[in-house]
C-alpha cells in the first residue's frame, strides 16, 4: 500500500507518532510517498523529524492555537478569530496538498490529526482512502472520561476532532491500554507509537528530573522551582524557535532545545519526566518504567482529558504546576510501571496487521538491552 501522511506540527507528539508509523509500513512492504506537515509561525519543524520519517516533507501553513503573551494558556476565542482571519491562507495550503495528492497518487491518506486533512478528504474527496490516527479519537470509546467543561471547551475539542476525520474510513485511537472493542465499526484502538531508538535505550536512573514544556511561556515556572530547591536538579526541553541549544539559568536546571537523540538518551537515565499533559512523551517515559507526572495546558481541554486518562489508567499523576516535590512523592511512594501496558505497546505487528490485512507480520527489529523494575 502507498501511503501519504499529513501530520499536524504542533509540539512533538504527532511528528514522533509519524515516523514510528512510518518504519512499521517499511517493515511490513508499504510504502511512505510522502509527507505534509502543518506549520506556523511560532513553531519549526524539528531537523529530527525531516531527517527520520523517510519521505519528503513538504509544509503548509495550518491553523493553530493561540496563546496569551506568558505563552502558557491557550485562548480558545483567540484562536478561533485568528485561524478564521488566515482562511484565504488555508484554502491555499488546501490547494497545494491536492497538488501533492495528484502528483504521489497514495492508496491511503492517513491524517496524525491535523485539521486540513479533514477539510481537504470533505472538499476534494480524492481517490485515495482517508484515514485518521491520534490519542484525540478515543473520544468516540465509551470508555472515555471527558474532564469538566468551562465555556464550550468540551465541544470545542469534539468539533475540532470531527473536523479532522470528515469522511474517514478508519480512524485508529491511541491509547495507553488495551480496551474493549466499541460498536463503532471504523473505530480501532491502538497502541502508542514509540520509535524503535525507544525500545533500544539503556536504562538507568540518574539524579535529574527530565522536563518537557509544549508552550515556552511554562520556562519561569520552572526556573522559579529550581531557585528554591537547589537540591533539585532539572533538564527541561524546549521549542523556542529563538533560543540557544543549551542555556544554564540556574546551577541545577538547563534549557535545551528539542533534540530527538538526546531527549531519549535523557528520558532513559532521569528519575522522572514531568511534562505537559500532551501524550507521546507519556507514552516513552511509561515504557522506560519512569513515573510521570502531567501539566495540562491552561485552556486546552484535550490535555485536561489527558490528564483524567493519565491517572485513570495508573500510568501518572496530573498537577496543576510544574511541582516536582509531588512527583519526587510519588517516587518515594514506590510507584512502578504497569507491566501489561508494555505488552501492549509491543502488539503492534499483529495490530498492523488487523488494521491492513495484506500485511504480512513481522518481529519488531529491537529489544531492551536492560531490563527493570
Amino acid at each position: 500500500m502507498k501511503f501519504l501522511f499529513i501530520v499536524q506540527g504542533e509540539g512533538r507528539g504527532h511528528m514522533t507518532q509519524a515516523i514510528a508509523f512510518s518504519a512499521l509500513l517499511r517493515q511490513n512492504g508499504h510504502e511512505l510517498c510522502g509527507v505534509i506537515v502543518g506549520k506556523s509561525k511560532r513553531r519549526c519543524i524539528p531537523d529530527f523529524f525531516i531527517r527520520e520519517v523517510g519521505a519528503k516533507v513538504q509544509p503548509v501553513e495550518s491553523p493553530n492555537f493561540v496563546t496569551d503573551k506568558s505563552e502558557k494558556r491557550i485562548l480558545i476565542g483567540k484562536t478561533i478569530l485568528h485561524n478564521l482571519k488566515n482562511a484565504p491562507v488555508f484554502i491555499q495550503s488546501l490547494n497545494q496538498i491536492h497538488e501533492i495528492v495528484l502528483e504521489e497518487n497514495p492508496d491511503i491518506i492517513l491524517n496524525f490529526y491535523d485539521l486540513l486533512g479533514g477539510l481537504y478528504n470533505l472538499i476534494y474527496q480524492p481517490r485515495a482512502s482517508y484515514w485518521v490516527i491520534g490519542h484525540q479519537y478515543l473520544i468516540e470509546h465509551p470508555e472515555f472520561t471527558f474532564a469538566k467543561s468551562k465555556a464550550f471547551a468540551k465541544q470545542c475539542f469534539q468539533v475540532n476532532t470531527w473536523l479532522t476525520a470528515l469522511g474517514a474510513e478508519k480512524k485508529l485511537a491511541l491509547s495507553f491500554q488495551k480496551l474493549e472493542e466499541s460498536n463503532n465499526p471504523k473505530l480501532k484502538v491502538v497502541p502508542p507509537l514509540l520509535r524503535s531508538e525507544v525500545k533500544k535505550l539503556e536504562v538507568s536512573s540518574r539524579d535529574f528530573f527530565l522536563a518537557y514544556m509544549v508552550n515556552s511561556g511554562y520556562a519561569e515556572e520552572i526556573i522559579a522551582f529550581a531557585e528554591k530547591h537547589p537540591h533539585i536538579k532539572i533538564k527541561a526541553y524546549w521549542d523556542r524557535k529563538d533560543a540557544n541549544e543549551t542555556e544554564n539559568p540556574l546551577p541545577n536546571l538547563s534549557l535545551h532545545r528539542v533534540h530527538d537523540k538526546h531527549f531519549l538518551q535523557d528520558m532513559a537515565s532521569c528519575r522522572g519526566l514531568v511534562c505537559t499533559a500532551g501524550f507521546e512523551s507519556v507514552c516513552e517515559a511509561i515504557y522506560l518504567g519512569k513515573p510521570v507526572m502531567v501539566i495540562p495546558v491552561r485552556g486546552q481541554y484535550e490535555q485536561a482529558c489527558n490528564a483524567i486518562d493519565t491517572e485513570k489508567s495508573k500510568v501518572g499523576i496530573a498537577s496543576e504546576s510544574f511541582d516536582f516535590l509531588k512527583i519526587e512523592r510519588l517516587i518515594q511512594s514506590g510507584f512502578q510501571a504497569n507491566a501489561e501496558i508494555k505488552e501492549w505497546n509491543n502488539s503492534w505487528p499483529k495490530i498492523l496487521q488487523e488494521v491492513i490485512p495484506e500485511t504480512k507480520m513481522t518481529e519488531p527489529e529491537y529489544h531492551l538491552t536492560q531490563s527493570f523494575s
